[in-house]
């Protein structure tokens, strides 16, 4: 790994083939992390498909570019707002912005580029989705002050990252608002879970530079944390299908998901580094499992 690789990153593929200022760009979008874009890309595919879009390809590989560009600029402005912070973190010290190589300029113009391209995504939606993609702007903007402000950025961020339910399900329908509302509930849990997961690499730094986190305001009491989020995100999706289908079978998609959250709580070791970002990835295949699930009962 070259020195100007943000440690947690997979450098590899078509990032690592890039020349270097292209590939600070592709740094700065998160394009060599694509385990952020599949969690924020998973909440839009969950939407749809309980809404019964198993047929609108079209719309689930729009949703998808969208979730690529949007969470790339996500990181973008992230990383303008954070630049100070982050020279203070091991982990984050050489991203492009935080490290000089890249200005705050540049990346501004940056930023535009990929807001454009999310706005090519939302005219692909009808308007009453285009509406609430909207609406999560200013929640995108207030973010990244959350961890100055409280010691639980991590409820601020589910409300964030899960905001692909509701556009999801309004794109395709805007009846059983409960049911929708009900697995967006579960969303903002499981992110809240898995973002504790994550924040356990930077307690130390975290602590030392006075910002807030989930993992440090739950201190030796992370996994069972951990466990009680995603125990509510479990219950939260399991009350959604029953409320859009109330046949005790139709509960059985949710197994495998609930299973693979179990695992996850259960081998989390919050003081292992390599551990919290194993687990944390692994909730790419947490999103794919209940996908399927909701492509199943949102097809009955």
């Amino acid at each position: 790994m070259t020195a100007d690789v943000v440690p947690d990153s997979q450098h590899r593929g078509l990032v690592a083939a890039l020349p270097q200022p292209l590939r600070d760009y592709a740094q700065l979008a998160r394009f060599d992390r694509p385990i952020g874009w599949w969690l924020l890309y998973w909440p839009c595919a969950w939407g749809l498909l309980l809404a019964g879009g198993q047929a609108r390809w079209d719309l689930l590989l729009w949703l998808l570019l969208g979730a690529i560009a949007m969470r790339g600029a996500g990181c973008v402005y992230n990383d303008i707002v954070d630049a100070d912070l982050d020279r203070q973190v091991a982990r984050t010290a050489l991203r492009p912005v935080a490290s000089g190589r890249v200005t705050k300029r540049a990346a501004w113009l940056w930023l535009i580029a990929l807001c454009l391209v999310g706005l090519t995504v939302l005219l692909q939606l009808r308007w009453q989705a285009q509406a609430v993609a909207l609406g999560s702007l200013a929640l995108v903007a207030a973010y990244p002050f959350m961890k100055r402000i409280t010691g639980f950025p991590q409820a601020w961020l589910g409300l964030v990252f899960t905001w692909g339910v509701p556009v999801g399900w309004i794109a395709l329908r805007q009846d059983a608002l409960p049911v929708m509302l009900a697995l967006y509930a579960g969303a903002w849990a499981w992110c809240v879970g898995y973002d504790t997961i994550y924040a356990c690499q930077d307690r130390e730094d975290d602590a030392a530079i006075g910002i807030g986190s989930s993992a440090l305001t739950l201190g030796g009491h992370v996994k069972a944390g951990v466990s009680l989020f995603y125990l509510l995100a479990a219950a939260m999706w399991t009350l959604a299908f029953w409320l859009l289908r109330p046949d005790w079978v139709a509960l059985l998609a949710l197994a495998p998901a609930a299973l693979h959250l179990g695992w996850q709580a259960l081998t989390l070791e919050p003081d292992d580094a390599d551990n919290a970002l194993a687990r944390f990835r692994s909730n790419r295949t947490a999103g794919l499992l209940v996908a399927l699930a909701c492509w199943v009962v949102g097809n009955a």
